[in-house]
């Protein structure tokens, strides 16, 4: 399959047209996901960013980080942790059950456990293709002074970091993934949108709540929307998406807490 044919949108039947009601059911009911989950996280990126952009320090001189300690208290600090990847899992499981209600099940987004195994190669080909070039893109970014330093993980060196810091990248996989690309795209396709537009609202959506890394992880993430939700929308294989991120952030957070103090340029 070459490049001219990724980029072309698959061939699909149009949309069965929908009545009025419908139709405003279905936005209802995308704007009330979006807003519990990564809409809302999107606009509050983008004032981080604002009040990044307005701070005396340039961004690259300002530090993000990504995982934090939430309470000074080991114990309280790991149920903190636990729930905040259950809350995430919980999204991920609202646009599965979404789906399902209306006729679509996980089988038909690519989702389905016995497709795990046949998504594993895929995934870790996605992976390479996105992480390193978006560790470029980054260290590219921060040096030009659009993007903020970002500390993959702040957590205290407890015995149970590195198995809540996998945890969080496999929760963060899901609920981005299932989210943003098939459900999305998915009700975007039932309102009758082209295959383009609904990628791109897909990759624009993901590039706004990373907007408090700077401009470079906006852009970064829109690329990789991109990539991600065409990939989707030709093979309707959700989870090589699932596992690409999961390695990426499993390697992003992992990695960083490993060579944090060994290399010159981590902060």
């Amino acid at each position: 399959m070459t490049i001219r044919t990724w980029l072309t949108p698959p061939p699909r039947r149009p949309a069965e047209p929908l009545d009025p009601s419908d139709r405003r059911a279905l936005w209802i009911e995308i704007t009330i996901v979006l807003l519990v989950t990564f809409g809302l996280s999107g606009l509050s990126s983008m004032l981080s960013l604002l009040e990044s952009a307005l701070a005396p320090a340039p961004l690259s001189d300002q530090t993000v980080a990504l995982n934090v300690p939430r309470s000074s208290q080991q114990f309280i600090d790991l149920a903190r942790q636990l729930l905040g990847i259950v809350r995430l899992l919980a999204w991920a499981a609202l646009g599965v059950y979404l789906l399902w209600r209306s006729g679509i099940g996980p089988r038909a987004i690519g989702f389905a456990r016995d497709q795990f195994r046949r998504g594993l190669l895929p995934g870790v080909g996605l992976a390479a293709l996105i992480g390193i070039p978006g560790l470029g893109l980054y260290l590219v970014a921060r040096a030009a002074g659009l993007n903020l330093t970002v500390a993959p993980s702040t957590l205290e060196d407890y015995w149970w970091r590195l198995p809540a810091l996998v945890l969080w990248a496999i929760a963060n996989s899901a609920a981005e993934e299932v989210l943003v690309v098939a459900y999305l795209i998915t009700r975007l396709r039932q309102l009758g949108w082209s295959e383009n537009s609904s990628l791109l609202a897909s990759a624009l959506l993901r590039g706004s709540y990373h907007l408090y890394q700077g401009v470079g992880g906006g852009i970064g993430n829109v690329v990789m929307g991109l990539v991600f939700g065409r990939y989707w929308q030709r093979t309707s294989q959700l989870w090589p998406l699932v596992v690409a991120h999961a390695l990426i952030d499993s390697v992003a957070f992992v990695g960083y807490q490993a060579l944090r103090g060994h290399v010159s340029w981590l902060p």
